[in-house]
């Protein structure tokens, strides 16, 4: 009914992986079976694990989310000094004003450090804290950068030794060469993904805040051994449910899972305080409820279920991963055909409702 290609759902309850299934195919062909193993691009997942190592920076002191970025980053304020007041926790919120790169040029999202000067010199569109703008393109290099001032690490190294190793999670910031068989291809929907329709139609905001994309940004783009192997920290890690699950089921525990501890559960409970809510943002223009780096929940456009207080994580095309605080549940999703709209489509809202209807 919903031309299921291939994909893989997770859920864990009380810490305990209660659902676990993948199936389908790899291709349209049908020639590679979904394994236990395949991982496909997760999109904006990133954005979530980037928001994860700044409050494990925070939850260590080695930062503070209300201190301007400019402490941890000085080379900020060569854009102006207009920036002095952007603290770290604007910037996780989704309300800083960096939204777009007007100093990059196309395909800079490749290039890490052309991104970190392109936005060193950008003047934010408005004053931090004035405006819910979701932060599309940017988001992961400004934490990225963060991240790699204050411990030395880039960010993907900091993620793999500090989450995804420690709790033996198949993500990936970047993957090796060696992985590239086991990718899923993604294929668009037959219906117009309108972020994408947009992102690429110039004088749209969302197409000013894809300046930096390699044009045309579309699934053949990001089937390219290129895109899968780069370190594209807003929207490119590769992983499977299986793994966002297991981190999402670490703060649905309070941050602590298996005996690995993410966060202490006072970070736990800071991060998705909510932050601001509105019924259209300036960037994708649609009803959005923020965290501290988190979406909250949102029926109708990021679905988690019956819980107003769970977060998460949504990405292009319909993958979703969350957490429920008050039922310690975790969800993740993920899909190879993407769907169309501008929410997560119908094959994920339809996982989301059938494991609260069975949990």
């Amino acid at each position: 009914m919903r031309r299921e290609i291939g994909g893989a759902v997770t859920i864990f309850q009380e810490g305990e992986r209660v659902v676990d299934l993948w199936g389908g195919f790899a291709d349209l062909e049908q020639q590679k079976t979904w394994q236990a193993n395949t991982v496909s691009v997760l999109f904006s997942l990133a954005k979530g694990m980037g928001a994860l190592c700044i409050h494990i920076l925070a939850d260590r002191g080695k930062i503070d989310l209300d201190t301007p970025v400019s402490l941890y980053w000085p080379e900020f304020l060569d854009g102006g000094s207009e920036k002095s007041g952007i603290l770290v926790r604007h910037i996780l919120s989704h309300c800083c004003g960096m939204v777009f790169n007007d100093h990059s040029s196309e395909g800079d999202i490749f290039d890490f450090p052309a991104m970190r000067r392109a936005l060193e010199l950008q003047a934010p569109a408005w004053p931090p804290g004035a405006q819910p703008a979701y932060n599309t393109t940017n988001f992961g290099y400004l934490v990225g950068t963060l991240v790699e001032k204050v411990t030395g690490q880039r960010i993907d190294r900091f993620l793999q030794e500090n989450v995804c190793g420690p709790l033996g999670v198949d993500y990936h910031m970047g993957l090796a060469e060696s992985d590239l068989d086991r990718v899923a291809t993604l294929y668009p929907s037959e219906t117009p993904n309108l972020q994408y329709l947009r992102g690429q139609t110039p004088g749209s905001t969302i197409g000013r805040a894809w300046n930096a994309m390699a044009k045309p940004w579309n699934a053949d783009a990001l089937n390219t051994p290129k895109v899968r192997t780069a370190l594209l920290p807003s929207f490119g890690g590769h992983g499977n449910a299986r793994g966002q699950a297991t981190i999402y089921a670490a703060l649905a525990n309070g941050g602590t899972l298996n005996g690995v501890r993410l966060l202490s559960s006072e970070a736990v409970q800071n991060l998705h305080v909510l932050q601001w809510e509105t019924d259209r943002d300036a960037i994708l223009e649609r009803p959005l409820r923020m965290a501290v780096g988190f979406f909250k929940n949102k029926p109708g456009w990021v679905p988690m279920g019956p819980n107003m207080n769970a977060y998460g994580f949504f990405g292009s095309g319909g993958t979703l991963a969350f957490a429920d605080p008050e039922r310690r549940l975790s969800f993740a999703a993920q899909s190879n055909f993407q769907c169309g709209g501008e929410s997560v489509g119908e094959r994920t809202e339809a996982l989301v409702e059938a494991a609260f209807s069975r949990l």
